[in-house]
């Protein structure tokens, strides 16, 4: 790229630095003669003389003029004089008292009448040095003035040549910069069309890991299935023989037991870790402080039965899934399978201290339900806690996500059903407690502030109507997955 041409060169630098010299000079022989041709100072004028106090003294010697009454001769003319002097001296009285105030006034002043003379020749002489200051300093002006403005010619070219410097060296910083950024943008679209191949694999790979755990966790489970049941002792049957009704029971029953590991399967995948189901059931322990030989009915995995045993909370558990009857129990557990009306019409009447029953009603047919509801009303001691919890049927969300993911359930209850059907088998102080509320980033959401803030009213009347609308559906569609009936054994 050809060489920038600048409107200042260095030969126009040399010139206008000599330019700058000769105005120097020119400037130094007029200020010359500007000083010459300044006059001096005019003879400013004398200050007045002293003031005469010649007839000062004979004045204060003088004024008194009646000093005392003469002495009147005898006879008349004693009187005459007396007559007259009755005349005379209120006039001479007078006089004398003008006299004394006018000497006063005399000696008064005669002092400040010394002092003006010298006022004025101080203010003078200072009137004549500030003068001689003034024209000094103009002096100096005019001088500064002078330089100040031969130096503008040299420093105007040296700014534009420096401007011309830093934007030759911008738009070479810029030519640069251009290139680099065209060769990011192509290392950049390179790496984005990787990262997005990457991306793309990993998500195929994280896939298939899934599958792969999936499967693992399947395979696990029926290998211990398979393992436990061979480990069983088995009466060996005759091939010859014909199978009576009850060994025909007995293979499906085996073969349901040999099954069961797949629900495991189906809990561990779908309905959570250990760790997650006890912190969800941890709120139901204060509700059983105290009491002793509470009941798990369905107690799968055996996380309550753990947190009941942690608080020092006796606890049995039951569930009909053989897998998981063998799985708490080879944690040490005592829990029993079969199913809950059967297990419950063998206890004696008023011998448990308290019932819990998660997400187990779901799964039972209307009749088996209210059988359960008496037998646990029967079993249960006076004041003892009963608490049923369920999926939230009346959530859409809890309904479709999680109700009809379960091909064991049968029947959806919704929450003043479970309610009223636990206060009309005997129990008291019924209520339902709401649990797993539904993340507010999952509800549907309001319209936008700032639509509102247009001002437009009808714009403002569709924004309410649709955030009401939005209210009703997040109330039916978007509350609590879960929910649990709890009651007392009166």
């Amino acid at each position: 790229m050809a060489e920038r041409r600048r409107s200042v060169s260095v030969d126009d630098l040399a010139r206008l630095k000599r330019e700058r010299e000769e105005a120097d000079e020119r400037y130094n022989a007029a200020l010359t003669a500007l000083d010459n041709a300044i006059h001096a100072v005019p003879e400013l004028p004398h200050p007045p003389p002293d003031p005469d106090e010649t007839l000062v003294t004979p004045i204060n010697t003088r004024w008194e003029i009646l000093k005392a009454r003469p002495v009147s001769p005898a006879g008349w003319r004693g009187r005459v004089a007396a007559f007259v002097w009755e005349l005379i001296e209120p006039t001479f009285a007078a006089q004398q008292s003008f006299n004394a105030a006018l000497v006063d006034h005399l000696n008064r002043n005669i002092a400040a009448q010394r002092e003006i003379p010298k006022s004025i020749a101080s203010t003078l002489a200072l009137l004549r040095q500030q003068l001689d200051l003034m024209l000094y300093f103009q002096s100096f002006l005019q001088q500064m003035t002078s330089y100040v403005d031969t130096k503008d010619h040299e420093f105007t070219g040296l700014g534009r040549r420096v401007i011309e410097d830093a934007q030759e060296e911008v738009e070479r910083l810029d030519r640069m910069t251009r290139g680099l950024a065209a060769g990011l943008s192509g290392v950049s679209d390179e790496m984005l069309k990787r990262w997005e191949s990457l991306l793309a694999r990993d998500q195929r790979y994280s896939g298939r890991i899934d599958e792969i755990r999936s499967s693992l966790a399947v395979a696990q489970q029926q290998v211990a299935a398979l393992k436990r049941e061979f480990e069983r002792p088995r009466a060996v049957a005759s091939t010859a023989t014909v199978p009576s009704e009850g060994q025909v029971i007995r293979r499906e029953d085996e073969a349901a037991s040999t099954s069961s590991w797949k629900y495991v399967g189906f809990e561990d995948l779908f309905r959570g870790s250990r760790d997650e189901i006890r912190a969800r059931q941890e709120g139901y322990v204060p509700l059983f402080a105290g009491a002793s030989d509470v009941i798990d009915v369905g107690c799968g995995r055996g996380e309550f039965l753990d947190l009941l045993t942690a608080s020092g909370i006796g606890a049995r558990g039951l569930d009909l899934n053989h897998e998981m009857v063998e799985l708490c129990q080879a944690r040490g557990l005592d829990v029993a399978e079969g199913d809950a009306v059967s297990y419950l019409r063998v206890q004696p009447d008023a011998s448990l201290g308290g019932l819990i029953a998660a997400q187990v009603v779901e799964h039972l047919e209307p009749q088996y339900l209210l059988q359960f509801l008496e037998q646990a009303q029967r079993t249960l001691r006076p004041g003892a806690t009963i608490v049923l919890e369920t999926i939230n049927v009346a959530c859409w969300l809890a309904f479709f996500e999680s109700y009809i993911r379960d091909i064991t359930h049968a029947r959806a209850l919704h929450p003043a059903t479970l309610k009223y059907l636990v206060t009309a088998s005997g129990f008291v102080d019924a209520e339902v407690q709401f649990k797993e509320p539904v993340d507010p980033a999952n509800r549907l959401q309001p319209v936008p502030r700032a639509v509102r803030q247009g001002g437009d009213d009808i714009l403002g009347a569709l924004a309410d109507s649709i955030d009401g609308n939005v209210e009703r559906l997040n109330r039916l569609m978007f509350t609590h997955l879960d929910y649990a009936v709890v009651a007392k054994r009166p």
